[in-house]
């Protein structure tokens, strides 16, 4: 495995595996790598030849107050478990190679509609810098698959949109959560959580079960469930940001004819901000 830090290393590279005929799948990261994460290398070796895997942490894609300064670097270890994990190129640039202008004089992507409210409305700017910075690694790597994971539910309709609305030709595959044994979806974030917090966390997890099973049940009055649901992590030490129930494909609020649903839940377990979601079919 090789880690390259700028992109005309990075192309030099794949042109090469283009032309033996190998196929390139991506998996983009921010590092501090996780069971999820490498899942995802691990699928992406399944659809492809050559697996690329992105460590960049994005500034653009951080809130003012956000925790950009203290995100976790590990890159000998994230890179340790890729080599493990059958991954072909760590493409790991600073941030001067891929914003050698700077943020404010970067061209931005911007993309409607499923980007608004959820995560978007309590981060704003966070899926412009996402989507930017996700382009410009499909224009980069150029890769036939890209590799993203399921929990960030929001996060993967926007990539999902931006490909099919720019005509980027990849296919862009989601990947199921990986979960503690305790429901608590995997997160580079989890390790923020104090002992007695990571006790609290798999609340998350069990509030969506909890929640799906009354939908399965028949229930439709989605506001209540949506505020049985808050009540229930308040009254177990989070603070919930939402709990919002909506139709899968448009992430619109559910309505009852509605048949494909996803509950999406933010919630702050002292300063560490947990997302999940779960989804059913009715």
């Amino acid at each position: 495995m090789r880690t390259v830090h700028s992109l005309k290393e990075l192309r030099t590279i794949l042109r090469g595996y283009r032309q033996q005929g190998k196929t390139i799948g991506l998996v983009p990261t921010m590092g501090n790598l996780h069971e999820g994460h490498i899942s995802l290398v691990r699928k992406a070796a399944e659809a492809s030849d050559i697996v690329v895997t992105s460590i960049f942490v994005n500034p653009m894609q951080f809130g003012a107050n956000e925790d950009l300064d203290t995100y976790p670097r590990t890159l000998a270890a994230d890179q340790d478990k890729l080599a493990a994990a059958g991954n072909t190129l760590v493409f790991a640039p600073g941030v001067e190679e891929i914003y050698p202008e700077g943020l404010a004089n970067q061209t931005k992507v911007v993309v409607p509609e499923v980007s608004e409210g959820h995560c978007g409305a309590s981060r704003p700017g966070h899926f412009e810098g996402v989507a930017t910075v996700v382009t410009m690694l499909f224009n980069m790597v150029q890769p036939d698959i890209a590799v993203f994971g399921e929990k960030d539910f929001q996060q993967l309709a926007v990539i999902r949109k931006l490909a099919r609305d720019l005509m980027i030709p990849v296919e862009v595959i989601g990947a199921p959560t990986v979960r503690e044994d305790d429901g608590l979806a995997k997160s580079s974030r989890n390790g923020y959580l104090s002992e007695q917090e990571r006790a609290i966390a798999p609340v998350v997890f069990r509030t969506l079960s909890h929640t799906a099973d009354q939908l399965a049940q028949g229930r439709t009055d989605y506001s209540n469930l949506e505020q049985e649901a808050r009540e229930a992590l308040s009254e177990a030490g989070l603070r919930p940001d939402y709990f919002n129930i909506v139709n899968s494909l448009t992430l619109k609020p559910a309505n009852e004819a509605d048949r494909e649903l996803t509950l999406l839940v933010a919630a702050f377990l002292g300063t560490t901000r947990l997302i999940d979601n779960l989804s059913i079919t009715r």
